[in-house]
């Protein structure tokens, strides 16, 4: 079907504007234009009587020959459009020009080899940039944008990075390939709060070279990672280090969950009452082993740390230990680079978590002011929020029937207990701020450790960075080993430590960046190379 009853020129008959309309096509002449199912096909010439060779700039007007070339532009209507566009070749009469001939292009629509408008070309580079290759093809397609996904990644390819920009105060962080095994390193411009760069690894001496390459960086902000500290001491050593205030809280957070396990046997109250008959006591026995539900992990970790110290003893390597105990690589590396033994019943001896831990406190209320049905009391805490089973209830709540009473509440777990310590004051609710003063009470190294940590809250939050060193010294000499090694960390990293809490820069662009760039790996599968993931990261705005 043809637009026109006959083959006149659409812009003269029309009188359109091209240059607003469309502006990439006023360099041509519209002569005809025709619709066939989802195909817009229009029939075009270029509008100017003569052409500039490419190679020596002169003009020329004597036409060699003439072709036609078949350009994909932007879709109209949800119709795929093709300019089919008479192209002539000139001869360049300049004397001494390599170019014997050479065809004209038409401003804004055509570049040479190329198969697509500079319209199309950007829409299908900014999809390629936002959804990759074969969901971007998806889209395209639906758009009445034919383009393959390879075709759309090497769109990506061909864009230009963005300028280099003079960068003052940059954040660094690692991200991973491959979680454990292959990480890279992202460089935040923190005034833009954009990417700057993507490096393939996170090793010192790359981060190092970066720097140097590119001067004028006064401000870093990093992790507590050593790589990092070394090469920005190498690459820009007038740069002010600033260790990053929320993995400050969280090594915090670390070192004090291990602090509280340690001590958590402290709030075990002891059993009431006289000896108890076989079957009582076997009863007790039960309910103080699904009390605690970390005996047999706390067993089992002491029987292969002393298997594999043995094995270790007798000069095995960790393959041999590996093969004979069965068990996997990383498994035998940190039994034998364990210090002691505490070290690994640190997370064992705390528990694995149950989905019933926030209840049992209510459970044994209830059991003792009477109330012995476990259907009913398995009722009452689902409408408290529990979302397990009965059977769950019922094995927990079935050993109480053999005692005079239910036994005492299970404490807290440590992670519980480490998150309140953590927590503002005014953030607890009231059964949380009174459990809180009960352990405060009964374990005094538990108590010198929220006063530590509270301390530590107080110089983070306000930047009262003149406080540290007395910090330190006080938390060093409390006698709780996990935070001396916390305070340790901090002398080894000390100057970057006080600027972390005495300047107000911080790395959470970095971290939000980080997550950018999980999301736009997820979106390629995990299967993105280095050049392409650098290309999305840094060009999608």
């Amino acid at each position: 079907m043809s637009l026109l009853p006959s083959g006149g020129c659409l812009s003269c008959q029309h009188r359109l504007d091209l240059e607003v309309l469309l502006p990439h096509l006023a360099g041509v002449v519209v002569e005809r234009a025709e619709v066939a199912g989802a195909l817009v096909c229009a029939w075009a010439r270029v509008r100017a009587g003569d052409a500039a060779c490419p190679r020596c700039g002169c003009r020329s007007g004597r036409v060699h020959s003439r072709y036609e070339r078949r350009l994909a532009d932007a879709a109209i209507g949800g119709r795929r459009v093709v300019i089919r566009l008479r192209v002539r070749r000139f001869f360049c009469d300049q004397p001494g020009c390599p170019a014997v001939t050479f065809a004209e292009q038409a401003r804004g629509l055509t570049s040479r080899y190329s198969r697509r408008s500079p319209p199309l070309e950007r829409m299908l580079a900014q999809i390629a940039l936002a959804l990759a290759g074969r969901a971007g093809a998806r889209l395209a397609g639906l758009l009445g944008l034919v383009a393959g996904r390879s075709s759309l990644l090497r769109l990506v390819m061909a864009m230009p990075d963005p300028p280099a920009r003079l960068v003052t105060v940059l954040g660094v962080d690692d991200f991973a390939f491959r979680k454990g095994r292959v990480y890279g390193t992202v460089l935040i411009d923190m005034a833009t709060r954009r990417p700057a760069d993507l490096l393939a690894d996170r090793e010192a001496g790359t981060l190092a070279a970066w720097l140097r390459a590119h001067p004028g960086v006064q401000v870093i902000c990093r992790d507590r990672a050593g790589a990092y500290a070394d090469g920005a001491r190498r690459g820009a050593p007038a740069a002010v280090q600033v260790a990053d205030r929320w993995h400050l809280w969280h090594n915090l957070a670390g070192h004090a969950e291990k602090e509280v396990t340690r001590h958590h046997r402290c709030l075990t109250p002891p059993e009431p009452g006289p000896a108890p008959g076989p079957d009582l006591a076997q009863a007790a026995a039960d309910a103080a082993r699904q009390r605690t539900g970390a005996s047999v992990l706390v067993r089992r970790t002491t029987e292969r740390h002393e298997a594999v110290q043995a094995l270790w003893s007798q000069g095995k390597g960790i393959t041999a230990i590996m093969r004979e105990l069965g068990l996997s690589k990383t498994t035998v590396h940190r039994f034998t680079r364990a210090a002691s033994l505490d070290e690994l019943l640190a997370n064992a001896r705390a528990g694995r978590p149950s989905i019933l831990d926030p209840h049992k406190p209510y459970l044994h209320q209830r059991w003792n002011e009477g109330c012995t049905s476990i259907t009913r009391l398995h009722a009452e805490i689902t409408a408290r929020g529990y979302r397990g089973r009965y059977q769950t209830t019922r094995e927990y709540l079935a050993p109480f029937r053999k005692l005079a009473a239910a036994p005492p509440a299970p404490p807290p777990r440590a992670r519980d207990i480490t998150g309140w310590m953590l927590r503002h004051p005014r953030s607890l609710q009231p059964a949380e701020q009174a459990s809180l003063q009960q352990i405060r009470e009964r374990c005094p190294h538990l108590d010198a450790l929220a006063g530590h940590i509270t301390e530590f809250a107080r110089i983070l939050t306000g930047l009262h960075g003149d406080r540290l060193d007395a910090w330190t010294e006080a938390a060093s000499t409390a006698g709780l080993p996990e935070l001396r090694s916390f305070t340790t960390g901090i002398k080894n990293d000390h100057d970057a430590v006080l600027a972390g809490l005495t300047l107000p820069y911080n790395s959470g662009a970095v971290e939000g960046n980080v997550n950018r760039i999980k999301m736009i790996k997820r979106q390629m599968y995990g299967r993105a190379t280095f050049p392409l993931l650098r290309k999305r990261v840094l060009l999608t705005t």
